[in-house]
C-alpha cells in the first residue's frame, strides 16, 4: 500500500482520534481573542465558529440567529476525467439543489429544498443542543441536523409511495479551537425504504445492499482573512455492504464571507447534494481522479 493519500485508504479510528483531540484541547487565549478567557460574566456562545450553514457537501453545527431567512443555490458539475471533451466537466450534467431556511426560534432553524438530481424535495431541521461558551463550560457544541426526503419522479420508477422515501439523521460535534480554526466531527444515519440500483427493477429491494448505513464526516475551517476561509471535508463511509459500497468524499475549497452573502467554491467527489444519496450511492473515487467542482451560494435575510 503506497503512502499516497491518493493510493490509500484512509484509516478511519486514527482520523477520528485527531478530530477528538482536537476538539476537546482546551488553548489558552488572550483577552481579545475572539474565544475569551475565563470571566465572571454569564456564560455565552463563541462567535463566528463558522460563516455558514455548509461545509461543502455537509451542514456546519452553526444555526442562524432567530428571525433568519435564507436561501441556498449549490452546485455540483460532472467529473473532471473527460477533460477538453467536456470542459473538465462544466459542460456535463450539473446537479442543482434550492433550498429555503428559516430560523423562528434561538437554536433552530427549518427547511425545505428541491435537487434536481430524482427531483429530490426535502424538508430538514437543525437545533443546537448545545453551544460552545466562551468561558469554556462547554467546550463544544452539539447539533442535531435530520431530513426527510421524496422521490417525485414519475409512477414507473416505483410500485409503493413508501419507495420514494429516504431519511438522513446526524450529530454535529464541533469546537472554534483557536480565533481562526474550527474543526467538527459528525457521524451520521442515512435510511433509504428500498435499495436499488440505478437498473433494479421499480421496489425490488437489492439483496446485496442494507437499508441503513452509517458514516462519519470530518471538516474545519481555517480563516485567512476576515472574509476568506480555506475549508476541508472527508466523508468516511462505515457500514459494509456486500456490494456496491459508496465511496470515501474527499473536499477542499474557498470560502467568501460578507454580512448578507456567503460563496464557496470548491472541489470534491459528492455528486448527489442530498447526504443520504451521498452517503449510500457515491461513485466517484478520489483515488482515481474523480473529482467535481461545485460551489454553494447563500443569501441571509433577518427580519
Amino acid at each position: 500500500m503506497k503512502a499516497s493519500i491518493l493510493n490509500q485508504k484512509i484509516k478511519v479510528p486514527g482520523l477520528i482520534s485527531l478530530a477528538l483531540i482536537l476538539l476537546l484541547w482546551n488553548p489558552v487565549y488572550s483577552q481579545e481573542d475572539s474565544v475569551a478567557a475565563p470571566t465572571a460574566k454569564a456564560s455565552k456562545p463563541v462567535k463566528n465558529m463558522f460563516s455558514g450553514i455548509w461545509l461543502i457537501d455537509n451542514q456546519s453545527a452553526m444555526v442562524p440567529i432567530k428571525g433568519t431567512f435564507e436561501f441556498d443555490i449549490l452546485h455540483r458539475f460532472g467529473v473532471v476525467n473527460n477533460g477538453y471533451e467536456d470542459f473538465f466537466g462544466l459542460f456535463a450534467s450539473s446537479n442543482i439543489r434550492l433550498g429555503f431556511n428559516y430560523s423562528p426560534i434561538d437554536r433552530l432553524y427549518v427547511g425545505f429544498g428541491l435537487t434536481k438530481y430524482k427531483m429530490l424535495w426535502d424538508v430538514n431541521a437543525k437545533y443546537a443542543i448545545f453551544q460552545q461558551t466562551s468561558d469554556g463550560r462547554w467546550p463544544v457544541s452539539i447539533t442535531y441536523y435530520g431530513n426527510a426526503a421524496i422521490d417525485t419522479r414519475s409512477e414507473e420508477f416505483f410500485v409503493h409511495f413508501s419507495d420514494r422515501l429516504s431519511y438522513f439523521n446526524q450529530i454535529i460535534i464541533a469546537r472554534k479551537i483557536t480565533p481562526k480554526f474550527s474543526a467538527q466531527i459528525a457521524p451520521s444515519l442515512s435510511h433509504t425504504n428500498v435499495v436499488n440500483g440505478y437498473y433494479s427493477e421499480p421496489g425490488v429491494v437489492s439483496p446485496e445492499r442494507k437499508h441503513d448505513h452509517f458514516a462519519v464526516a470530518i471538516s474545519g475551517r481555517y480563516k485567512l482573512t476576515e472574509t476568506l476561509s480555506v475549508l476541508a471535508n472527508y466523508d468516511q463511509p462505515i457500514t459494509k455492504h456486500k456490494s456496491g459500497n459508496p465511496h470515501p468524499n474527499l473536499s477542499f475549497g474557498l470560502d467568501v464571507t460578507t454580512s448578507s452573502h456567503s460563496f464557496q467554491l470548491f472541489f470534491g467527489n459528492y455528486y448527489f447534494l442530498s447526504p443520504q444519496q451521498n452517503n449510500m450511492y457515491n461513485a466517484n473515487d478520489y483515488t482515481k481522479g474523480q473529482y467535481l467542482i461545485g460551489f454553494n451560494i447563500t443569501r441571509l435575510w433577518n427580519f
